[in-house]
């Protein structure tokens, strides 16, 4: 899967420690309050991250889930590539948390690869609604890993997320699809993702933790694909490299929208991805979302909505509280 990741993107305007502020303020660009700029690349990006999915279902077809997403993240690291030459001005392979890294990478691998194993049974507008469940399972995890404290209110917006998801998946009817899991587990594993961003959030570089990413799986994967090898038709690989470029432009133009306006701005435009994949899914595979798709779909996105403005809200509530008074 392809979300937006919005935790990494918020890295380089993420409150820095004192002791790394002078050291990473030079490398980060300055955050810009242009709201407006902003909406118009997540709304770009979307283009970008629902047209490789699409290309993934697609190549689904004739290509195992496993060489599918060894050509995406072989594309992801040969673009990153100038950030792992030692003295390049890019260079981004110093960190203090490798272990933490590569499980980054494991995880985004995990979303991409269950993601895409989903798309070779299910209509690709279900499999993306449910994958953009992955807002609630942030919300169980950082409980978990951050020791964070969630409301009553965050806790019903999740009740109300996952009761979109059993509408669309319908389990114990003819409807459903045991393929259905794949999309499930990762939005559980894109929220594993961006709970070990927010853990080096301040600490690491944008740069430093896509290429890491993108190392980390193309290894996993380069042990894997001989196992499951279908020799790809050229056509294959042009769409194997369109899907590797259309989703690292996708997350770059998300790293580059939040540095223009906040989290809770953005939120609403970053649904459309779920519209593009829906006109497409259609337009290629004659595929019509079912009226309990769309239903469930407006409870997920509801959801999805009101948890990223309680975290708008909790943040503001944190900055406020760490304001010294003007009497004190």
């Amino acid at each position: 899967m392809t979300p937006p990741p919005a935790a990494a993107a918020r890295l380089d305007s993420a409150p820095l420690p004192v002791s790394e502020k002078k050291k990473v303020h030079r490398a980060a660009p300055a955050r810009a309050d242009r709201p407006f700029r902003g909406i118009a690349l997540i709304l770009a990006s979307t283009v970008f991250l629902g047209a490789s999915d699409v290309t993934a279902k697609y190549l689904s077809g004739t290509l195992p889930s496993i060489e599918i997403a060894w050509i995406r993240f072989l594309v992801f690291a040969l673009i990153m590539a100038p950030a792992m030459v030692p003295g390049s001005p890019i260079f981004a392979l110093r960190t203090p948390r490798p272990g933490l890294q590569l499980a980054r990478g494991a995880a985004l691998l995990g979303s991409s690869l269950f993601f895409i194993s989903g798309l070779r049974f299910l209509p690709i507008a279900e499999a993306s609604a449910t994958g953009f469940v992955s807002p609630l399972f942030v919300t169980a995890l950082s409980i978990i890993l951050l020791g964070e404290s969630v409301g009553l209110r965050r806790w019903l917006a999740t009740a109300v997320g996952l009761i979109g998801v059993l509408i669309i998946l319908r389990p114990g009817t003819s409807a459903f699809h045991p393929a259905a899991f794949f999309p499930l587990v990762s939005a559980l594993a894109w929220a594993g993702t961006l709970i070990m961003t927010r853990m080096m959030s301040g600490r690491e570089r944008a740069v430093t933790i896509m290429t890491w990413s993108s190392i980390t799986g193309v290894c996993i994967l380069s042990a894997l694909v001989p196992f499951v090898w279908i020799a790809p038709s050229w056509n294959d690989v042009l769409f194997g490299v369109f899907i590797g470029v259309a989703s690292t432009a996708g997350q770059w133009i998300v790293v580059l929208a939040f540095r223009y306006a906040d989290a809770s701005v953005l939120a609403p435009f970053s649904y459309t991805q779920l519209l593009w994949v829906s006109i497409l899914g259609f337009l290629i595979f004659g595929e019509v979302p079912d009226v309990w798709t769309v239903v469930g779909a407006v409870f997920i996105v509801a959801s999805g909505l009101y948890t990223a403005h309680r975290e708008r809200v909790r943040r503001l509530q944190i900055s406020v509280q760490a304001e010294p008074s003007p009497n004190a």
